[in-house]
């Protein structure tokens, strides 16, 4: 194994985050543990420990929590068969697969999609137009940001790049706030081509260097919707909040990007707890 030289952190930071993306292209596969050592360049006896150490999980939860975030936007958001998302999420079959969903969302996965927090918004149901909307002004802000270009539901890897390069300088702090920076309409672009920004912005200006990019949230009005749940279930906010909300409300959106703000993460905490505002913004 080559010596990390110059700033270690950084080099170890740019090897773990090669694993990172090695994981999200495959999921579908069987991750032998040998092969992301190598994928990491890094001895099969200590590479493991390192990745815990620098990512505050093992590689295991990793891909155990992005395995079931796919899965949870299937049962949200298609009609795909309950035992084919089990095929398709690598858990070994439907029992295995009903286990391990519930032991993380509290309910079974054909409960969760009759019932999960995704249904809220059903235009069938009375819950709408109990859903409150706030008018919120937030400031311009600079952001440090990681670009991600495909279906909104995986700027996670994104996400993982941007926590993997702050971490590895030493950056990550109290009183940083995480948003993600959504540019095209996902009903209108084709999801290979939609264009994200994963963000972290700090009370005082972040170093930018590579691979981060500087990124502007807009300030001025915006409508905020609170959303508690997956990340998966967002589709239906996002729905109630054009199709229901906007045109009640007599307000019209302005030239400039939505943005989300994510008050917690889904590596300390259950994903029915996520809590993340919508921000819509407003002319």
């Amino acid at each position: 194994m080559a010596r990390a030289g110059g700033n270690g952190w950084v080099e170890y930071g740019a090897r773990m985050e090669r694993v990172t993306a090695y994981v999200f292209d495959h999921l579908d596969d069987d991750l032998d543990l040998n092969k992301l050592a190598e994928v990491a360049r890094l001895s099969p006896y200590h590479w493991h420990r390192i990745y815990h150490a620098m990512r505050g999980e093992t590689i295991a939860a990793t891909v155990r929590r992005l395995r079931l975030h796919r899965a949870t936007a299937w049962l949200a958001n298609s009609d795909m068969p309950i035992e084919e998302i089990a095929d398709k999420s690598g858990f070994g079959g439907v029992e295995s697969f009903t286990r391990i969903f519930k032991a993380a969302y509290g309910m079974p996965p054909a409960k969760y999609r009759r019932e999960g927090s995704h249904r809220r918004f059903d235009p069938q149901t009375r819950e709408t137009i109990m859903q409150h909307v706030e008018i919120r002004t937030l400031p311009r802000m600079q952001a440090a940001t990681i670009a991600h270009r495909g279906p909104y539901i995986e700027i996670g890897r994104a996400f993982e790049t941007l926590f993997g390069a702050l971490g590895a300088r030493n950056l990550l702090g109290p009183g940083q706030r995480m948003f993600g920076i959504y540019y095209d309409d996902p009903g209108s672009v084709a999801e290979a081509e939609l264009r994200s920004r994963a963000g972290i912005v700090a009370a005082k200006p972040l170093p930018i260097e590579p691979p981060l990019e500087p990124a502007t949230i807009v300030g001025g009005e915006y409508a905020m919707l609170r959303h508690k749940g997956p990340y998966a279930d967002m589709r239906r906010s996002y729905e109630f909040l054009y199709g229901t909300w906007l045109p009640q409300s007599g307000r019209e959106p302005a030239d400039a990007p939505c943005v989300e703000e994510y008050l917690n993460t889904p590596r300390d905490i259950a994903p029915t707890e996520l809590i993340s505002d919508i921000y819509l913004p407003l002319r």
